[in-house]
Parts: C-alpha cells; structure tokens; sequence
C-alpha cells in the first residue's frame, strides 16, 4: 500500500490490552470530509471487472478440466457452471450499477434463485438426454444407419 494508504481510521488499543480481548472502545463518526477522503483513497472495485473474472476463470477452468481429461463432455459441463454462476452475477452487478440502493437484498435473492434455475436446468437436461439418446439409438437401428 502507499504512505497515504496506511494510516489507521480506528485508534490504537490503550496500553495492557490485547487484540483479542472484547473492549469498547470510544468510536468517533467520521466527518463528512474525513468520509470523503477516504472515499477517494479506498480503491473502487467494478461489479463487471467481478463478473469478468468469473467468466475467465471458468472457461479456464473448463478448458483444462476438458483438455485434462480428453472429453469435451466434461470442459462443457464445467463452463455451464461458470455461466450459472456469472450469468446471474451480472443481472446483480446491472442492479447496482442502476442503483438498486434499498432493493439490495431483494437483488441478491434474484441472483441466487437465477443460479439455482440455471443449474437445475443443467441437471434436469443431462439427465434428460439418456431419453434422446435412446430415441437416436433406437431410430439408427430401425433405419439401418
């Protein structure tokens, strides 16, 4: 951290007191122009820069999980749950960057009920696809091809 960055908020602990002992200790609210400064000193991270990490991260993930086990099945398995998580944290980070302000916990209960859909989804149609392999199955061997 630079010089500016290291200078404490919360005052030191009186003398004979340790970290982990449960004290209360005097808090002095901030002024307007203390809560300004160090609005401009803390970093502002994006909630998109979050979202592109997660997508990075899992279609790196899933290309090594694929390339690493030889079956593409598996890369792809992985990237849709990547995507089930970084869909549904993107509908969050435009619900903030829009100001959802007050609707916060009723944003986060959206993308946590996207990511449970998104990911049932990917249950339900993998366990579907036994019928459809079936149906190929059994059409090849009427047809002969």
């Amino acid at each position: 951290m630079r010089g500016s960055q290291n200078q404490k908020i919360v005052p030191a602990l009186p003398e004979g007191l340790q970290d982990d002992e449960d004290v209360d200790l005097p808090v002095t609210p901030l002024t307007a122009e203390q809560a300004e400064q160090l609005r401009g000193r803390l970093r502002q991270v994006s909630p998109w820069w979050v979202v592109g990490a997660q997508l990075v991260a899992g279609s790196l993930a899933a290309w090594a999980a694929g390339a690493w086990s030889g079956q593409a099945a598996i890369g792809w398995s992985l990237a849709w749950g990547a995507f089930a998580v970084a869909l549904p944290a993107g509908v969050f980070a435009r619900a903030l960057r829009r100001g959802a302000g007050s609707m916060i916990l009723l944003w986060e209960w959206v993308k946590l009920g996207l990511t449970v859909a998104l990911l049932l989804a990917g249950v339900v149609l993998a366990t579907k696809m036994y019928w459809v392999a079936f149906v190929f199955a059994r059409r090849r061997r009427l047809t002969g091809n």
